[in-house]
Formats: structure tokens, sequence, C-alpha cells
């Protein structure tokens, strides 16, 4: 319910600053990591501050998915809610906005991802050349990579539900593994991100928002209508 009283809380604004300080840093680190070429390194990385923030931070969601499956399983408050999802979004345009001014150029930040296929007929798609069609990644369709984003996502929430009784070494060590294990089954096909702060936040700081709906940075599929562009 929507209480005035919480507001008031001490609690309440300390853990809505915990999200927006997690996902910064969680967001921060996979967006440093993807430089490098690979989908192994973004993967470890998200991993490895999963876990750690899980200890240091007391195990925050830093993931607007979480927050919304807290929602609908009545296991967090309407406004706390609201609160935290507002502070995930602000915590990963800050550290998109960073990450933009440290680095070079875009190329950790988003990829241009349709990438064009042969098609046995004319695309459908505007600007297409004929014979190509375009895709979401080399490997899968649009609707491949909805699947294994959600089935990746799912992995996730679940994991996070069953180590919210576990102790902070065991439940760092859970939602660790489940962010790396999403990140490399679903990165072929939707780019992993499992977190749509972490799609959100990069989208807005570059305008690029191409595909966005299935939330996906696709890490090391370069785009070839941007072979400047690499990273997701």
């Amino acid at each position: 319910a929507l209480c005035p009283q919480e507001l008031r809380s001490g609690s309440f604004w300390r853990g809505v600053l915990t999200e927006a300080l997690a996902t910064l840093i969680f967001v921060g680190v996979v967006l440093g990591a993807s430089v490098a070429p690979g989908p192994l390194a973004p993967a470890l990385a998200g991993g490895l501050a999963a876990g750690a923030l899980a200890y240091t931070l007391g195990a925050p969601q830093a993931n607007p998915a979480l927050t919304l499956a807290l929602l609908c399983t009545r296991k967090l408050g309407t406004l706390c809610g609201a609160a935290r999802l507002l502070a995930q979004c602000a915590g990963a345009m800050l550290a998109s906005a960073a990450a933009r001014l440290a680095l070079p150029d875009d190329t950790s930040l988003v990829t241009r991802v349709s990438v064009p296929v042969p098609s046995p007929s004319p695309s459908r798609w505007p600007g297409a050349e004929a014979g190509l069609s375009w895709q979401v990644s080399a490997v899968g369709t649009a609707g491949q990579a909805l699947a294994w984003e959600t089935f990746a996502t799912f992995q996730l929430a679940l994991t996070a539900f069953a180590a919210a009784d576990q102790v902070a070494p065991q439940a760092g060590l859970a939602l660790g593994s489940a962010v790396a294990a999403g990140a490399l089954a679903a990165g072929p096909f939707s780019g992993g991100s499992m977190n749509p702060a972490r799609s959100l936040g990069p989208a807005i700081i570059t305008g690029n928002w191409d595909d966005h709906w299935v939330s996906r940075q696709h890490p090391w599929v370069p785009s070839p209508r941007d072979p400047n562009v690499g990273m997701g």
C-alpha cells in the first residue's frame, strides 16, 4: 500500500540508494568489460559483480526484472518497488553516461545489432538489399532472441528467490553463477542482458534503440551497418 509514513523511513531511502548504487556499479563493470573482444569477459564480469554486490550491499536486486518479480509475488510493497525501479534506471543511466565519457567511443555501450542474412525472397524491410532479410543476430531471429532472453531471466529470478534465504557467501555465489550462465547461454541470440536497466541506460545515452524491445545487447557480433561499433 502507498503509505506516507514509508517515505519518512530511513530504511526506505537506504534501500532506494542501495539499488541506485548497486545498479551503477553492476552496469559500469559490465560496460567496461565489454570493451574486451568475445563474450566471456562481460559474462564473467557481470557474474563476479553480482556476487560481490550480494555480499557487500545486502543482496540488492539491481535489476528491474527481479524487482517486478518481487512486486508480482507481493514480497515488495508498491511504493518501495516503484522507487527502486526508478533508482535502478537512474543508476544505469549514470553508469552509461560515465562509460561514454571514459571510453573513446560508444564501442562497449550498444551494438547496432540487426544483421543481413540471405533470403530466398525479396526483403520486406525498407532499405534492405534484394535477397537479404534483417534479423536480430547472426544466429537467430527476434523470436529466438526473445525466447532465450526470457529463459535466461527466468533462471536468474529463480536463483534470486532461492538465494533469498541463504547466507551472504552462498547467495552471492549462486547469483553470480546465474548471471554468468545466463549471459553465456543467451548471449549469441539476445546478448544475455537479463536486466532492463542494463539495456535502457545505454539506449538512452546513445539514442540507439535497435531491437531494444528484446532487452538486447550483443557484445560480440559487430554490425555491418557500423563496423566501428563492437560491444553491447
